[in-house]
């Protein structure tokens, strides 16, 4: 720590300015005039790898490129790590909430301000910058070391995951480090076990062919926002528990042993800051329970009508729906869609026209907590902050973890340090100088005692 700390104060004000060059790359993946600007994003990124003695390449996908480095001169006896992140980030709006420009970072409060600073800019730059911390203090690299940053995590990985299974020979890997997760708070290590699944929907109610005035038509036309509101509440029993046929049929009940690996994550405290008042989970069950171990469906968008100034009387052609479940493992997310979309096909309002679009999901992931690689992260938190170190999930997704366990078989955790108030996918997303600095030598030192045979 000492060594480390000693190569921070010489060194920390180039790497914030390589980190800030990072961040002023505007790579919206879901905005594709920019596509351009993620391409230079991804070059960047390799001809800094190149500038750190690694191999580097920019992979092409059918949508947006990965950049990819590697360095494999510990041999094939040594264990090889591969490094997964992304470089894209969400859009900025609304944009008038920004207190700065989201592209032009800036420093204040003990803080890093920009889009992505956090998420996952942030986070998969101190692992890179851990790996430049091992070269400019002249440490040998014990481990095959591999880097998989993408440039469409946040618009669903698709490029990534087609490409995959082509790049298998390159990507094979003993262990899979995610650096895109949470800490449970900014005083408590935590390794991060896994991630639930995800399947999205989109739900269209059609009752007539135009918007009607609501006294011509009022109390004769079926309203479309009723329709849905009445299929809405269908959706749950008395109990909080997902009322839709075979939802819960491949949920496998953790023991109270497997439940013990795991740290209360969702406090009492984070409950009260998030000003949650009215609890909508199942019934009975602590919320991180339900938060990690639980599958859950939720709306997450209802439109329909008029919902600007003034009033406007009108009953609606039509009303939209948007669903997005989170799943635990052995559920499928396309088996799942399915499901949730015969369920309200069988319940909607005779006469209302219906349409349900199950989009791309992903699985759940699960780490071991007793592989190399967990014990490795663990003891390296454990030196950062001199105290035992927890074990969490997240109730969060990253679809395309799922496929890279499935294609690698790789030994997997989560490392990070992001924070629930970072403000990520918000204006003035943000994160903590401390957390970034704890991140460099937090990898470093897990890329040390996993080289340790």
């Amino acid at each position: 720590m000492k060594e480390f700390q000693s190569w921070m104060d010489v060194n920390f004000s180039r790497v914030r300015e390589d980190f800030f060059t990072f961040l002023r790359f505007k790579t919206i993946s879901s905005d594709s005039s920019l596509n351009a600007e993620q391409k230079r994003c991804a070059e960047w990124l390799c001809n800094y790898f190149r500038k750190l003695d690694c191999h580097a390449e920019v992979i092409e996908t059918s949508n947006l490129p990965i950049a990819y480095a590697e360095d494999l001169r510990a041999g094939p006896k040594a264990p090889t790590l591969l490094i997964y992140g992304h470089y894209d980030v969400q859009p900025v709006d609304p944009i008038e909430l920004w207190k700065s420009d989201p592209f032009e970072p800036v420093e204040k409060n003990g803080a890093f301000y920009a889009r992505g600073a956090q998420d996952d800019k942030g986070q998969i730059f101190f692992a890179i910058a851990a790996l430049r911390y091992i070269r400019e203090t002249r440490q040998p690299l014990p481990i095959n070391l591999k880097f998989c940053i993408e440039g469409e995590e946040e618009n669903g990985s698709v490029g990534l995951a087609t490409v995959l299974p082509s790049l298998k020979e390159k990507f094979k890997t003993d262990f899979l480090m995610v650096i895109d997760v949470d800490i449970l708070d900014a005083d408590t290590p935590s390794i991060n076990l896994g991630a639930r699944g995800i399947i999205t929907l989109d739900v269209l109610l059609r009752g007539s062919n135009v918007d009607l005035h609501s006294g011509g038509f009022g109390g004769v036309a079926y309203n479309p926002n009723r329709a849905a509101a009445e299929l809405i509440a269908q959706l749950w029993d008395q109990n909080g528990r997902v009322a839709v046929d075979h939802f819960y049929d491949d949920v496998t009940e953790l023991s109270a042993h497997e439940k013990s690996f795991y740290q209360s994550g969702a406090s009492a405290k984070a409950i009260q800051e998030a000003g949650i008042v009215a609890l909508g989970g199942e019934k009975g069950l602590p919320p991180h329970e339900a938060c990690w171990f639980r599958p859950t469906l939720e709306i997450n968008g209802i439109s329909g009508g008029y919902s600007g100034p003034g009033f406007k009387t009108v009953i609606p052609a039509e009303t939209r729906i948007k669903i997005s479940c989170r799943l635990v493992p052995n559920q499928d997310p396309a088996r799942i869609g399915q499901y949730v979309k015969d369920f309200l096909l069988k319940k909607v309002k005779k006469g209302i026209h219906i349409t349900v679009d199950v989009q791309h999901g992903g699985k759940a992931f699960r780490g071991r907590p007793d592989s190399k690689l967990a014990i490795a992260a663990t003891k390296a938190f454990e030196e950062v902050f001199n105290k035992p170190c927890q074990r969490m999930l997240t109730g969060g997704s990253i679809p395309v973890v799922a496929d890279l366990m499935g294609v690698l078989h790789p030994d997997v955790i989560g490392l990070g340090y992001g924070l629930a108030g970072d403000n990520i996918h918000a204006p003035n997303e943000h994160f903590g100088v401390d957390r970034f600095k704890k991140g460099i030598i937090t990898v470093a030192r897990t890329i040390h005692y996993l080289g340790i045979r």
